[in-house]
């Protein structure tokens, strides 16, 4: 009895850890990407702290074979985990393209009654003139955005990108300076 404890403990403390130290390198990577060198720096310690608990309680023993397992569920865990996160913490800012054809109705005016910033390029596709709507937003108001596009022009061809490093700052076009 004291072994099936032991043995369950042990699993779960790795389990555990690996779930903390993956997410962490999910993080991480997002705000490398994104260009927070200093928080990347901060999470990355914590990230190799908690993997060398991990990989201790595992390396001591390789012929436990559970200690493997929770490791490898561990990791799995870990990337969902930390995926999610990443979509909860919605950090930095998105960059929106917004294809239609000319004559369809355009979501420019209606991002900008929403507050978001819009720039409209006209365009030419394969079935003739587009207008290009273009707009950099925090991604957290993402699905606020599309929503608005949605509800516009259901039928437009959005794109969405992550912007690095840059913060946006939006302009008055009277304070805008040559």
């Amino acid at each position: 009895m004291l072994r099936a404890v032991t043995v369950f403990l042990v699993s779960v403390g790795i389990i555990a850890l690996r779930l903390i130290d993956v997410s962490i390198g999910a993080l991480r990577i997002q705000y490398l990407v994104r260009g927070r060198r200093g928080l990347a720096g901060v999470l990355g310690f914590f990230e190799s702290l908690t993997w060398v608990a991990a990989a201790g309680l595992v390396l001591s023993d390789l012929d436990e074979w559970y200690k493997v397992v929770a490791y490898a569920a561990g990791f799995g865990l870990g990337t969902a985990l930390g995926g999610a996160l990443d979509a909860w913490i919605a950090s930095g800012q998105v960059f929106l393209r917004i294809m239609a054809p000319v004559d369809s109705p355009q979501a420019a005016a209606n991002l900008r009654a929403a507050g978001f910033g819009a720039t409209v390029l006209n365009g030419e596709g394969l079935d003739g003139e587009v207008r290009l709507t273009l707009s950099a937003i925090p991604r957290r108001r993402l699905q606020a955005a599309m929503a608005i596009v949605r509800s516009v022009n259901p039928h437009a061809y959005v794109t969405v990108d992550d912007v690095a490093a840059n913060p946006v700052n939006l302009m008055k076009a009277g304070r805008a300076r040559k």
